[in-house]
């Protein structure tokens, strides 16, 4: 199946409806809101450290869209506080023992939903649209595609409802913003000789690319 990459305006035309659907209960809550940037929690809120070393925007828009897991323990804790903590922790793991110069991904997905900036400078770049921080989330690909963490391991198990929403919210998000095809969302071992973003999550991603066109149009 062949998907289209639809204009912003026509995506924004379309969240009336999705409006009416969701109060109808045709969608599931928080699926409207792709049409207007969804909450993201930037690296100030959940209390970043500095990057270790400057970082380089580039002046052009992401191409890809690359899903992640983190391959850390899938916790019971949905609380912003713990996605809070899941974040500083990843930061604190890609400096001091990766050796970069910040969070290697540009967005982490807790397994409770919350969205959040990974490095620095991310956000501002997908607002704008035109514009891409490097990153270190996948060789080859750290200059073009937005790579997206998600909290867990899913070797055997899916990630919860929860993430997997608000990963099409999000993602949704990301191609309009950056006009990006959904058959440009791929799993990291598309790219790497990795077992990420874990069997169970890579097999969902035609049903991940699905739920994303189906929400654009």
């Amino acid at each position: 199946m062949t998907f289209t990459h639809l204009p912003r305006r026509t995506f924004l035309r379309g969240a009336a409806g999705l409006t009416a659907a969701t109060a109808a209960g045709l969608l599931l809550p928080g699926l409207a809101r792709a049409a207007t940037e969804p909450r993201i929690y930037s690296c100030a809120e959940w209390g970043a450290r500095p990057p270790a070393d400057p970082l380089t925007t580039l002046d052009h828009p992401a191409n890809r869209v690359l899903v992640h897991h983190i391959a850390c323990p899938n916790s019971t804790d949905y609380s912003l506080a713990h996605a809070f903590q899941v974040a500083r922790d990843d930061q604190a793991d890609h400096i001091d023992n990766n050796g970069w110069s910040d969070t290697g991904q540009h967005f982490t997905i807790s397994r409770g939903g919350y969205r959040l900036e990974g490095r620095h400078g991310s956000l501002s770049a997908l607002r704008d649209g035109n514009q891409i921080v490097r990153a270190a989330h996948c060789p080859g690909q750290n200059d073009n595609a937005i790579g997206i963490e998600n909290e867990g391991t899913y070797t055997s198990v899916e990630p919860p409802a929860a993430q997997w929403n608000s990963l099409v919210v999000f993602i949704a998000y990301v191609c309009t913003q950056y006009g990006i095809p959904v058959e440009e969302i791929q799993g990291h071992r598309d790219y790497y000789n990795t077992e990420c973003p874990g069997d169970k999550l890579y097999a969902k991603l035609p049903q991940l690319r699905s739920a994303v066109a189906e929400l654009l149009g």
